[in-house]
C-alpha cells in the first residue's frame, strides 16, 4: 500500500462551515496530507433547512471533506475537531483502504 494510507475518513459538514474546516485541517499536517471537497445536498432527519432555497428544495448544500489518512492518526484527528466544533450538523464515517495507487 503506497503512503502507507489504510483509511479513509469523510466529513460531511454544512457549507457554512467549509473554510473554518479546511483551515483546521491544513493546520495540522502532522495528521492530514490533503483532502478533496465534494459538494453535495443534504437530506434527511439530520439535514438542517436554513435558508429559503433549502426549504423550498428540501435539501440542505452540504460539503463532504475525504482525507485518505492513517489509521494510527485518526483518533487524534477527531479529537482535535470536536476540540474546535460542536456542531450536531457535522458527521463523519471511515471507510478501509485496501489499497492506493498513482498512475504516473
Amino acid at each position: 500500500m503506497s503512503d502507507g494510507y489504510d483509511c479513509l475518513l469523510i466529513l460531511a459538514l454544512p457549507a457554512g462551515l467549509e473554510e473554518e474546516v479546511l483551515d483546521h485541517l491544513a493546520d495540522h499536517p502532522e495528521w492530514v496530507s490533503g483532502f478533496s471537497v465534494v459538494h453535495a445536498e443534504g437530506f434527511g432527519a439530520g439535514a438542517r433547512l436554513g435558508t429559503s432555497m433549502e426549504q423550498v428544495r428540501g435539501r440542505s448544500r452540504r460539503r463532504l471533506v475525504e482525507l485518505l489518512m492513517r489509521r494510527e492518526h485518526l483518533q487524534d484527528l477527531l479529537n482535535s475537531l470536536r476540540g474546535s466544533f460542536t456542531s450536531a450538523e457535522m458527521a463523519w464515517w471511515t471507510v478501509a483502504v485496501t489499497g492506493f495507487g498513482r498512475f504516473a
